[in-house]
């Protein structure tokens, strides 16, 4: 050898843990996704619920930032109400840049014996459209399309207007003191989201025609927007802001509303911003309910690999070790359903861009929002996580008889001090996530614990019935006493049925009976109690002769008549609006113009709450009353002051007393009500309601209509049954976006319950075997599945009807704000629909089970 001493040979190095683990773990999934499809299908459904939701949210928010400027129609917007700039404020516009004027306002379009209809008048000037293109048919220039011709002024009409009126292009109608020509009919708008939602069709008109018809009067409810077209130094987001804020100092009582390019429309994206939430709540609703499917799948895993965890402990694993192992292979599947979700969800966008972009009246621009499918990701592993470590943690203690001889009994009932902590620590982030990516924590939180009561409660109907039935009489008849039998037994569905078909029945009877609370809020009680008319626009020099024709038209009915103007908030408590930290539900009283009034007594429909109202003949310091939630959300109390701009005024007011404001009545009333004293001069307009007793009909509406728009060509008719019909068709279209969204947490609900039936397989396999050896005939054992089935629906669906309707009394009631009603028609209708499915689903697998031989599961026994 030289001298030298031959080496030892090296000892085999151990691997570590975590590689062992994980080759292990692979190589069982070698197998396939066997008994996991309800697993993936609960992640997905759930992942691709929530990710989908958020990038059609940023893809709307992407488009309406990126077409900002067609949408506001230019760089900036300054908009008044009730004036035009003054010669000072459209000096200060005309420095800054290239101006464009709008003017926006209600107004009736009388086509002589074809009647007439209510429109929303747009008035432009020549430089419209300043950014897009206006779209008519037949395509005309705006100069032709607008100009006064053969003593009429042209204009594009909205075609439901054409329709409403029986006209087409061509034909005449007149608005104030005005002809107006239909040139075209109006196919698209460059600006139309940034005009909102009327209560009529669209009619295009020039400033001229404006002007010719007379209804631009002091007081009239005219929203005059100048858009400025800003040069390429100024149009910065730094330039933007210096103009805005040089605008405030320059002409701090100037009271109008300042928009840019980057927020176009505010109140659109906060709406998305809402709408977005909810959905991700119904998303996360599906991925929870999912949740239970995924333990329902993991427990019924554990059960199958008994034999191999009973061989890993015979040859020296450690409990922890199996544990980690077979969550690597759990938390592997859990990956691969929430990849599904994520590419699901992530091509929403653009699905929704090739098939409807042509029809979304609102620009999208469809993207990957990395951070929202980031969320989404983190929502899946987190609910995976939190329902996956209960059953295994319970896999550490199977016993290593486990592979001597089959057990159906469970084992442990709560898994190790440790696997608590983990659950414990991984819920916490689960609600740190629901509530800190949420646009309202407040509602998150609501969401987070009505969640958690659900389940516990759920947990709680589970134990009662199994206590229940375990304390019952026994029944003579062998079907009734297997299925009593059933229900209580160790290794029971009834915790896994109860929770899943519960929380699907909960979510059912919510959606009917806030589904029914809405369609009779606006098609039963508002149409009986609603004044039949609304007529705005009355000019004060005038008013005294309209409620005289109203008194002569309406015999018998009852005429409310009220001043009325539009204000807008500017300080409270000497606290800048755009420092107050209002709630959420009264922030709308500080976005844009609100309608205000004076008055020398307390109005109709008003109570007081707190302080006292004023003299008739007060002539001290203005005062103001406030309603009181309002007063409340925005933290005002008596004594405070506020500050709202006029016509270009300031004027503070003091508050004096607050009321309670009874508005489903839809009657006259405002959330602030002046002393007479604090207006006195402004030129104003009056608002009045026209209410018959016992309701009107079409003839007596159309002829108040008709006689109105011919006297009084200035005043605005609104019929209250058409407005409700328009807002009836948005909720609709809410509603319908509802029930689609919330089908996913149904569709989940149902996968829960097939994996709850699927994963009581194996005990209900031994039952049969056992029971068919007796003597058992298949059509008796039928009947007791059958029997057992329909007691824990029933119970369940007792549950659901009971947590539904009290769900959906606090949405209604809370934030709604809506009377709420006791029906529940839909609600047993869907319960009943429900309790089918669950014995149809039962009956389905336990079919299956009772066709198996028995000899062959004899041997382990």
């Amino acid at each position: 050898m030289h001298g030298t001493l031959s080496r030892p040979h090296p000892r085999p190095r151990r691997l570590p843990a975590s590689p062992l683990i994980l080759r292990l773990a692979f190589r069982e999934l070698r197998s396939g996704l066997q008994g996991f499809g309800i697993f993936l299908a609960c992640i997905a459904l759930g992942v691709a619920a929530i990710a989908g939701v958020s990038s059609l949210s940023r893809s709307l928010t992407e488009g309406i930032g990126h077409e900002g400027r067609r949408i506001l129609g230019g760089d900036m917007a300054f908009s008044l109400l009730q004036r035009e700039a003054n010669p000072a404020e459209r000096a200060f516009l005309a420095r800054a840049g290239q101006v464009g004027t709008v003017a926006g306002l209600r107004a009736m379009a009388i086509a002589g014996d074809k009647g007439s209809a209510l429109v929303e008048l747009k008035a432009v000037d020549g430089s419209y459209p300043a950014v897009g293109v206006l779209e008519t048919d037949p395509q005309l220039a705006p100069v032709d399309l607008l100009a006064e011709r053969n003593g009429a002024f042209g204009a594009a009409a909205d075609p439901v207007l054409l329709a409403r009126l029986d006209m087409k292009v061509g034909d005449r109608v007149t608005v104030g003191d005005a002809t107006i020509e239909f040139r075209a009919s109006l196919r698209s708008e460059p600006d139309k989201i940034a005009s909102g939602i009327g209560l009529g069709p669209r009619l295009l008109v020039s400033q001229d025609a404006l002007a010719a018809t007379g209804l631009v009067q002091p007081g009239s409810l005219v929203r005059w927007t100048y858009r400025l077209i800003l040069p390429p130094a100024l149009a910065t987001e730094d330039g933007l802001t210096r103009i805005e804020a040089e605008a405030g100092r320059v002409l701090p009582e100037a009271g109008w509303s300042i928009r840019t390019r980057m927020n176009a429309d505010p109140r659109f994206a906060k709406n998305i911003e809402r709408f977005t939430q909810f959905l991700t709540l119904v998303g996360l609703t599906a991925l929870l309910v999912g949740g239970v499917g995924v333990a329902n799948a993991v427990r019924g895993f554990v059960d199958r690999k008994r034999a191999s965890i009973a061989t890993l402990k015979s040859l020296g694993a450690p409990g922890g070790q199996v544990v980690a192992l077979y969550l690597t292979q759990v938390m592997a599947m859990a990956a691969i359903g929430i990849v599904i979700g994520l590419v699901v969800g992530g091509a929403l966008p653009f699905i929704v861009t090739a098939l409807f972009g042509h029809l979304l009246p609102i620009p999208i621009e469809p993207t990957l929002a990395w951070g929202q499918l980031g969320i989404a990701l983190l929502y899946g592993l987190l609910t995976a996580l939190v329902f996956a470590l209960g059953p295994l943690g319970r896999a550490h203690d199977i016993p290593v008889s486990g592979l001597f001889r089959d057990q159906i009994e469970p084992g442990r009932a709560w898994p190790r001090k440790r696997y608590l902590v983990a659950l414990a620590l991984t819920v916490t982030a689960l609600v740190g996530l629901a509530v800190f990516a949420a646009y309202d924590r407040r509602i998150a939180l609501m969401f987070v614990g009505a969640a958690v009561a659900s389940f516990a409660l759920l947990r709680l109907v589970a134990l009662g019935i199994m206590a229940l039935a375990r304390r019952l009489p026994r029944p003579r008849s062998t079907g009734p006493r297997l299925a009593l039998a059933n229900i209580h037994r160790p290794g029971a569905l009834t915790p896994s049925l109860v929770l899943s078909l519960g929380l699907g029945i909960t979510l059912l009877v919510t959606l009917a009976v806030i589904d029914t609370n809405l369609s009779r809020q606006l098609r039963q009680t508002l149409p009986e109690r609603a004044p039949s008319f609304f007529f705005l626009d009355i000019p004060n020099a005038r008013a005294d002769d309209f409620e005289k024709f109203l008194t002569q038209e309406a015999p018998g009915a009852q005429v409310e008549r009220v001043p009325m103007m539009r204000g807008r908030l500017v300080t409270l408590g000497g606290i800048p609006v755009s420092q107050v930290n209002a709630s959420e539900e009264v922030s709308w009283v500080l976005d844009g113009d609100r309608g205000i009034t004076y008055a020398a007594k307390i109005p109709e429909g008003s109570s007081l709450v707190a302080g006292e109202w004023w003299p008739a003949d007060y002539r001290g310091k203005p005062l103001v009353s406030f309603e009181s939630k309002v007063a409340e959300g925005l933290g005002l109390s008596l004594g405070d002051d506020i500050t709202v701009n006029v016509l270009g005024r300031n004027i503070t007011a003091t508050i004096a007393n607050l009321r309670q404001v009874e508005w489903r009545s839809l009657g006259i009333n405002f959330v602030m009500v002046f002393s007479p004293n604090a207006f006195a001069g402004a030129p104003h307009t009056h608002l009045a309601t026209v209410t018959f007793q016992n309701g009107s009909d079409a003839k007596t509406d159309a002829q108040i209509l008709r006689q109105a728009a011919q006297t009084f060509p200035m005043v605005t008719s609104v019929r209250v049954k058409d407005a409700l019909e328009a807002v009836n068709d948005i909720v609709s279209q809410l509603v319908m976006a509802i029930r689609g969204a919330s089908s996913i947490a149904l569709v989940a609900s149902l996968l829960v319950l097939a994996g709850a039936l699927a994963a009581g397989h194996r005990a209900r396999l031994y039952d049969a075997v056992v029971l068919k050896t007796l003597g058992a005939t298949r059509t008796r054992l039928l009947s007791a599945y059958a029997l057992e089935y329909g007691i824990l629906g029933a119970a369940s669906a007792v549950f659901g009807l009971l947590a539904g309707t009290l769900a959906a009394y606090l949405i209604i009631t809370q934030v709604m704000n809506l009377t709420f009603a006791l029906d529940l028609s839909g609600a047993l209708l869907a319960s009943a629909l429900a309790v089918f499915v669950t014995v149809g689903l039962g009956l389905a697998g336990t079919w299956r089970i009772l066709s198996q031989k028995p000899a062959q599961y004899l041997r382990s026994l």
